[in-house]
């Protein structure tokens, strides 16, 4: 089955961890293992593990954070440094675009065209696959160095802005933080709206998020999101949240980091046998049962996101074994049509409403 990856930070991995992307995992595993304490963990996504797990649509990210093993969530200092961090990352993209290996979507025929051609790729089994498409994303808004120059970045291909990640920016409060949007953050989401570009709300803090519901007016989507109720922490959504994202015809994608997964998880602590596939059907599951339906949950793994397999479900060594959460949801009574729309529909659904005409 074709499946649809609604967060991955593959040029960061790249361009900030030095990952060739083009290589199965097991080969930067073997690279990587000559230099310690570099990296936090054994890589789990590249372009080959992609392939290999019929993950033939992504949503891929620029994102303005260093790696630093010490110190895990170290940031730019300054827009201009993030502008250009980001700037970087988009130009790996194009180069990779060069090569044939991705395709950028960015509009809805584009989008609509590849999808259909993955679909009908994964169906047969057999023969060339298309290169992997993706959207351009933002995780983080610093790259914008004003809120008007939205409108520059939309021309550059970005599709949507996540303006949060971790504490607080120039914009808005993030994960770990507290408090609401700053007068550029009203500002960068009014250009938003005016620009076309979609709205990401992860990581927005409790504040930031309603204050972004009521100013921005466009669609909305949660990349990469688990559930409060079944782990507790400002870092899920509440049910009152997934209940207005659901209203606002959001797809909300299921993270596979392992903190985020069962309560109270630490690493190096938590056996690793004690997380599995089956806690991300649950966050799945939780979504399906507060909308009634199975049509606003979706895939968003977030693996690699400054971690890697030591932080990631048990059954689980790459990416391309992100299927059985299909095979899980079949086995809970789910029906084929509804695994399928968790899978991949309800994202290409969604991007083919709103990306631009």
């Amino acid at each position: 089955m074709l499946i649809f990856d609604s967060h991955l930070d593959l040029a960061w991995n790249a361009v900030e961890w030095n990952r060739d992307l083009m290589l199965p995992a097991a080969e930067i595993r073997s690279f990587e293992k000559h230099f310690s304490d570099i990296i936090p963990g054994d890589c789990t996504v590249s372009f080959y593990e992609l392939n290999r797990g019929n993950i033939g649509l992504v949503i891929a990210t620029l994102l303005p954070r260093l790696h630093r093993k010490d110190k895990e969530l170290t940031f730019y200092q300054s827009r201009e440094a993030a502008h250009g961090s980001a700037h970087g990352q988009l130009h790996y993209y194009k180069a990779m675009e060069a090569k044939g290996v991705i395709k950028a979507l960015a509009t809805r025929g584009a989008f609509a065209e590849h999808a259909a051609a993955w679909k009908q790729a994964t169906a047969n089994g057999t023969g060339k696959r298309p290169a992997i498409g993706y959207i351009l994303s933002m995780e983080g808004a610093p790259p914008v160095m004003y809120p008007e120059q939205v409108h520059d970045w939309f021309a550059a291909g970005l599709r949507l802005i996540g303006p949060a990640h971790y504490g607080p920016n120039e914009y808005c409060h993030g994960t770990g933080s507290v408090g609401g949007l700053s007068a550029d953050g009203r500002r960068l989401l009014q250009e938003m709206d005016k620009a076309g570009m979609l709205l990401d709300a992860t990581h927005l803090s409790d504040d930031s998020f309603w204050e972004a519901m009521d100013v921005f007016q466009g669609p909305v989507i949660a990349s990469h999101h688990n559930c409060r109720a079944l782990v507790p922490g400002d870092r899920q959504l509440t049910d009152e949240q997934i209940k207005t994202l659901i209203q606002r015809g959001a797809v909300i994608g299921a993270a596979f980091d392992n903190w985020m997964l069962i309560p109270g998880w630490k690493k190096y602590v938590t056996p690793l046998e004690s997380v599995t596939l089956e806690r991300v059907a649950d966050h799945i599951d939780y979504v399906c049962q507060l909308a009634g339906n199975a049509r606003h949950s979706g895939i968003g793994t977030d693996l690699d996101g400054g971690y890697g397999k030591e932080q990631s479900p048990y059954d689980m060594d790459t990416i391309a074994d992100i299927r059985k959460v299909g095979e899980i949801l079949d086995r809970r009574g789910y029906s084929t049509e509804d695994v399928a729309r968790i899978m991949h529909g309800n994202f290409i659904d969604f991007f083919s409403r709103n990306l631009p005409a």
